[in-house]
């Protein structure tokens, strides 16, 4: 009997950007598209307990948190692992959500070379979301910022509404003319837009973006993250009961405040008295959004509050002390 042939390779979209640029807003609008119904989604993050999960609206059988870590480190164990188990479910396609910490480089050489991988998937695309309010600064701060826009097939220009996007627009031009830019306000533009870039093309992108996946393909040990010296880290606070809002509202406003330009990412889910659905918290430095009320808990969740912090040569007691005073003080007033 004549074998049947093989699938041709699932294409894999690697959705790529620095801390706060709104990749996970990106990602619920891109799942609620019908071109994306049938697509699996792994998730990574870089901290102590992982949060990007809760916050992604479609999380069923097809959404697979990897271990805390950088990716790009993990990249030749637990991703290549996620996307083998992958194959018994034969997704359409994957997106890979990155830290935005990851440098994307290896990560990409992997996805083409690697002799597991080339067979089943295809790297369809690389798409760095930029915000239009740190966009610049962190591209000229952070080397792992640079490089994700270097690297990428399309550009989105996250916040709009809150910065003008043209001065961003105009060096992206310089840095990456080969990457189309995309503005759109809220992750608002169809699925359509950022799929079937076609394979992945070196030559038409700055010089640098192929001598480093040669760097890459010639090292196992890349560098995690980006973490300027040792003064960036992450870590998570935790509560088992549910907080006040005055205590954990006044403390963040107080943060912001006095230690904005040290809160490079916060991001977190709240157990809120009076509130039986979760409470989702995110901002980067002085720039906090409004706090948005999730449908519900997942299923089996144990409703703990969780912040996860990534600061730049903020100490960790500061926030606790800060926040335990807070709370503290919230409670002896209600």
């Amino acid at each position: 009997m004549t074998s049947l042939p093989p699938l041709p390779p699932a294409p894999v979209t690697v959705l790529t950007g620095f801390l706060g640029a709104g990749k996970t807003t990106l990602l619920n609008r891109l799942l609620r598209d019908p071109a994306l119904a049938d697509a699996a989604v792994l998730v990574n993050e870089f901290g102590e307990i992982g949060i990007d999960h809760l916050l992604i609206e479609k999380l069923d059988d097809d959404t697979v948190l990897l271990p805390s870590g950088c990716l790009c480190c993990s990249l030749r164990g637990d991703l290549v692992r996620a996307l083998e188990n992958l194959e018994q479910r034969a997704p359409a396609r994957v997106v890979v959500e990155t830290t935005g910490l990851a440098d994307p480089v290896p990560l990409v050489q992997t996805l083409m070379s690697h002799p597991l991988l080339i067979a089943r998937w295809r790297l369809d695309g690389i798409v760095t979301v930029i915000s239009a309010i740190h966009g610049l600064a962190q591209m000229d701060e952070h080397t792992t910022a640079l490089r994700q826009a270097a690297i990428a097939d399309r550009i989105v220009v996250s916040k709009p509404d809150l910065a003008d996007p043209a001065p961003l627009l105009a060096r992206l031009a310089q840095l990456n003319p080969a990457a189309q830019a995309i503005v759109a306000a809220r992750g608002d533009l169809p699925a359509t837009a950022l799929l079937d870039l076609g394979l992945f093309d070196a030559s038409g992108k700055h010089a640098d973006v192929a001598a480093w996946l040669r760097e890459s393909a010639l090292s196992r040990h890349i560098p995690a993250h980006d973490l300027q010296g040792g003064r960036i880290q992450s870590f998570c606070l935790t509560w088992d009961e549910p907080l006040p809002w005055q205590g954990i509202g006044t403390c963040l406003e107080m943060m912001i405040g006095t230690q904005g330009e040290r809160m490079l990412r916060v991001k977190g889910v709240l157990n809120l008295i009076g509130q039986d659905r979760p409470v989702a918290i995110h901002g980067v430095q002085h720039v906090f959004h409004e706090p948005v009320l999730l449908d519900a808990w997942p299923e089996g969740d144990d409703r703990r509050s969780r912040l996860v912090f990534i600061t730049d040569g903020l100490d960790r007691s500061i926030v606790e002390q800060g926040f335990a005073a807070f709370i503290d003080a919230a409670r002896v007033l209600a």
